[in-house]
């Protein structure tokens, strides 16, 4: 099982919790889990076609899937995948 941290604004489909535990071979794996443990989160996590949103950033072990292998992304049973929303915003 991976540590998956969860946004703010996603623990209400979490009952709050700010990690889960889940388990998955990959981060497209992970997702599939947690949107049966937690219903809703897929929607606010993946577009339509069931990629990931380019707003949401996924980290496995600090290390952006982007960088890696998307969401085909290995995750092992020690690793920690951390969900963090794109932030809007800029200078005033």
């Amino acid at each position: 099982m991976a540590t998956v941290r969860i946004p703010s604004p996603l623990r209400r489909y979490t009952n709050g919790q700010s990690k889960v535990e889940s388990s998955g071979a990959s981060v497209n794996e992970i997702i599939e889990s947690l949107e049966a443990q937690y219903p809703g989160v897929k929607a606010r996590l993946c577009d339509d076609s069931g990629q990931i949103k380019r707003y949401v950033n996924v980290f496995v072990n600090d290390e952006e899937i982007r960088t890696l292998q998307g969401g085909d992304t290995p995750v092992g049973d020690k690793d920690e995948v951390s969900i963090i929303p794109a932030m809007a915003g800029g200078q005033s």
